[in-house]
Formats: structure tokens, sequence, C-alpha cells
């Protein structure tokens, strides 16, 4: 099902002006804080009216300005989940599920109630209250509950931002299962290039009201003109193939027929997964160095330069496993002479990958 918005917006001093569709899986709103994200959230959801435009969502029309259609935010059949999971703390686990099941309307497609617990993996927290669950685990069910609400959509405004790291990499998985599982398109708010590069099949920046880029996660974050949350977060996706588990902890993959190794992650042989590289993890050299720690070496040809008004430089390197973006400083580029068409060698380290920036399901789709 497809969500299409086009709308005008004044907010204050700020003008959102956008236009966009979001297809089936999980489609990203990414950008930095103000860039208007939460705003168009709170748009598709009925919470606020645009001075102009349209929204629909499949054949249904959200909102249409001209011919003065407005669903009121109880009609628009979306789910929410936010960033704290708003549980009613007197009810247990089981009822707060019910209670979303309960507010389906008339005639919506209702989720099986004992799939939805299987694959949230929330069986055993039936029977508990909220005050007696993890963050992690209140996510879950706050997600369970707006699946059992009869969406059409669901909205996830930021989700994982109030948690810690550890409780992102026990929750993330769930949001796989969501996008590739459940049957019901997501538009999810964020500003982490870790949670885009690991779970949207579409990407929207967002960019002072308006939109930047659109495309799936590989094509904008491998973009260098791209940098929605500052050259830190930079970073490319790879599109790899589980080959095996080594007794020494690693995963091989095949990228691209380029041996990658990673910390031991948990996709069988042959699974397709996507991985995040940051650019700052990135060394570079102009032949295969020798004699280094580092595992991973990915040979391709420079195919970008982007510099800036600070000391750093945005190199983009085509290689057999993808477009690989490198941060550098100026200096060091000026150093190895390079230029568009050089040969050069990307240089990552093993441990440099995060649990987080590995995503299963979906990984050709990226």
């Amino acid at each position: 099902m497809m969500l299409r918005v086009a709308i005008r917006q004044q907010l204050g001093a700020f003008a959102l002006d956008v236009d966009f569709t979001a297809p089936d899986g999980l489609t990203v709103l990414f950008g930095r804080s103000g860039s208007g994200k939460t705003s168009v959230m709170n748009a598709v959801a009925g919470l606020s009216r645009p001075e102009a435009g349209r929204i629909s969502l499949g054949e249904r029309v959200l909102f249409d300005a001209e011919a003065r259609v407005n669903l009121p935010p109880d009609k628009r059949r979306i789910g929410t989940v936010f960033q704290d999971a708003r549980l009613f703390p007197h009810l247990t686990v089981r009822q707060n599920l019910l209670y979303g099941q309960w507010f389906a309307p008339k005639g919506a497609v209702k989720a099986e109630f004992g799939r939805v617990v299987e694959m949230l993996g929330i069986g055993a927290l039936l029977e508990r209250r909220p005050g007696a669950l993890s963050g992690g685990e209140k996510s879950r069910v706050a997600i369970g509950r707006a699946l059992l609400s009869g969406p059409e959509l669901i909205l996830a405004d930021e989700p994982l931002a109030a948690l810690d790291e550890a409780r992102k990499a026990e929750i993330l998985p769930y949001f796989e299962r969501l996008r590739d599982v459940a049957g019901v398109p997501v538009l999810y708010v964020s500003h982490s290039a870790s949670e885009v590069a690991r779970l949207a099949t579409t990407v929207v920046v967002l960019d002072a009201g308006r939109v930047q880029r659109q495309g799936t996660a590989v094509e904008v974050l491998g973009d260098t003109a791209v940098l929605p949350t500052g050259a830190r977060e930079a970073g490319a996706v790879l599109e790899a193939r589980v080959v095996r588990h080594h007794a020494d902890g690693l995963t091989e993959l095949d990228a691209g027929g380029v041996p990658l190794f990673l910390p031991q992650i948990a996709a069988d042989a042959g699974a397709r997964v996507r991985v995040r590289i940051a650019a700052h993890d990135v060394m570079l050299a102009r032949v295969r160095p020798e004699g280094l720690s580092a595992l991973n070496m990915l040979p391709g040809v420079v195919r970008e330069i982007r510099t800036g008004e600070g000391p750093g430089a945005m190199v983009a390197l085509e290689t057999p496993a993808g477009r690989v973006l490198a941060r550098v400083t100026r200096r060091s580029a000026l150093a190895l002479g390079l230029a568009e068409g050089v040969e050069a060698v990307a240089v990552v380290k093993t441990v440099s990958v995060a649990r987080t920036d590995v995503g299963t399901g979906r990984a050709g789709e990226a």
C-alpha cells in the first residue's frame, strides 16, 4: 500500500513543503533535529492540518485541502509507536494488547493475537504490568498494541531514541520483523544513520522542511552530498551474504565477491544482510597494504571527493562490494594523489562494525 504525501504548512517561522511517496516496507524520514520529520508525522496522523496539499493511503484520501477532506485521527486507520511506550500502567501486557484490538475499526483486517505475540517474543510477558518491563520489552508491547489495532499504516516517531545501546540492539530485530512479516507499511522517524542503514527500504531525507533526497538506503547513504546529521555520522551500506561462522568468533560474508569479516552475527549461512560501514572507520591506501591487523580490504576506484570548509574530505570509492565512503583529511587525500578515477583500497577493521550496524532481512531491497 502506497502512502503519498504532498503538503505545504506554515508552522510559525518554519515552512514545511514536502512531496514524497512511501511504498510498502519501512520508509524512514531522516534528518537532523528541526528538519520537519515530526511535523510530517503529525500531518499524516491528523494531529495538524496543512494549508495545502493532499495525503492518501492507497485509494483512501486522508487529507485533501482543495476537496476539503480531513479525516479525524481515529478514522485514519493508523497505529502509532512513540519514544515512550505509553502503555497503561494499571493493565497487564495482555490487557494492553487487547486494548489495541478492541479499538480496531469494523471491517479492518485484524492481526491474530497469537501471531503478534510470537513475532514479538512477548509470550512470557503477558501477565506482567508495564512497571516490571525493561525499555526494550515495553517497546515490543507498544508495537504489538499498534499492530492489533488493525492499522493500514504504522507511524513510529523515533521509537528508539530513549533507549540505551543495549536496548536498541535488543529491539532492532523486532522492527526488522515488523518490516518484513507484518504486512503493514511503516513510516519511521530517525536521525540515526545506523537505524536507517539497518531498517529502511526507502529513505526520505528532510532538510529545512523540504525533501532533499529520496531513494533506497544504499543510494542515499552512499551519496556524499547527503549528510543530514553531519560528517561524523556518514557511512555507506553494503549488501552481503553470510558464508560461514568461524570458530574464532568471526562471521565471513561475501560482499560482491569480496570477503568481509565481522564479529559473529545472528544469521544463518546463506542469509542476506546489510552492513553499514562508518566513513570515519575507513582508511585508504593506493595499493593493498601488508602487515596490518585489519582483515577487510576492499579494492576500488575513486568516484568522488567532496571537501568543505574544514580540513576533512569525503571520498567515495566504488568497489565490487558496493560504494564505500571514507572520511580522511584533505592533506591525506593530496599525499595519496587521490582523484576521480584513481585506484585505491579501503581498509576496514573487523571490530569497528557495531552489532547495530548489521541488519538482516530484505537486504536485497536496501
